[in-house]
C-alpha cells in the first residue's frame, strides 16, 4: 500500500503568501508535535519528570530545547516539539505527568502555525484582534487566547514584529483569507 503524504491545508495559499510585501510576511509554519497537558501541581516535581519549566504566569510561553511551553490555563499548557513524532510526545509526556494525576493528549493536527513578521506585522493584527500588541503590553514571551478576524487563536508575540499565529486546522483558510485581504493596505502594489 502506497504511504500518505500530508498535504499541509494552506499549501494553496503559499504563492499569495510569497507575494506578499517585506513590510508584511506570512509565513505557513512547518507542522510540529503539539500535546495539551493538563497538571494541577506544577512545583519542581513537575519540572523534573517533564524536563521543561511549565510558565506559571498567565499568558506566558517559553523556549525549551526543541520547541516551546505554551500557558494556555491555570492548569492547561501546550507543549510543542520540532524533534519527537506527535506519538513520542505525547507518550513521554504521559509518562511523566500521569503520576501525578495529570493528563496528555496530542493535538498536533488540531491547529496550523502562521508566521506574521514585518514593520506593519503589528498593524495587521490590531486590525482584527482586540489585544493591545504594542511591544510595552505584548512583547517576546507573551500569548493569548484571542480572536484574530473572527478565527479563535492563540498568539505568541516572539520578538519586535513577529509573530506566531496558531489556528485551528478549519479555520485555517479561512484565516489566511482575512490575513491576504487585511495586509492590502500596506502593499504599494495589490496583487491578485
Amino acid at each position: 500500500m502506497a504511504e500518505l503524504l500530508p498535504t499541509h491545508p494552506l499549501e494553496a495559499w503559499s504563492t499569495a503568501f510569497e507575494r506578499l510585501p517585506d513590510t508584511v510576511r506570512v509565513v505557513v509554519e512547518p507542522f510540529v508535535a503539539m500535546v495539551d497537558v493538563r497538571l494541577g501541581d506544577v512545583g519542581s516535581q513537575a519540572r523534573s519528570r517533564l524536563g521543561v519549566d511549565l510558565p506559571t504566569v498567565p499568558n506566558t510561553w517559553v523556549s525549551t530545547d526543541a520547541g516551546r511551553v505554551v500557558w494556555l490555563g491555570p492548569d492547561e499548557w501546550l507543549l510543542t516539539s520540532t524533534t519527537e513524532a506527535p506519538e513520542e510526545l505525547e507518550a513521554r509526556v504521559r509518562t511523566a505527568v500521569l503520576p501525578m494525576g495529570g493528563s496528555a493528549a496530542d493535538v498536533s493536527a488540531q491547529r496550523i502555525g502562521l508566521r506574521l513578521t514585518g514593520a506593519h506585522a503589528r498593524d495587521v493584527l490590531a486590525k482584527g484582534c482586540s489585544i493591545d500588541v504594542h511591544p510595552r503590553a505584548f512583547c517576546r514571551g507573551s500569548s493569548v487566547q484571542t480572536t484574530l478576524g473572527l478565527a479563535g487563536v492563540v498568539l505568541l508575540a516572539l520578538a519586535g514584529d513577529d509573530y506566531l499565529v496558531l489556528v485551528r486546522s478549519s479555520f485555517a483558510a479561512y484565516l489566511a483569507d482575512w490575513l491576504l485581504d487585511a495586509v492590502l493596505e500596506f502593499s504599494t502594489t495589490h496583487h491578485s
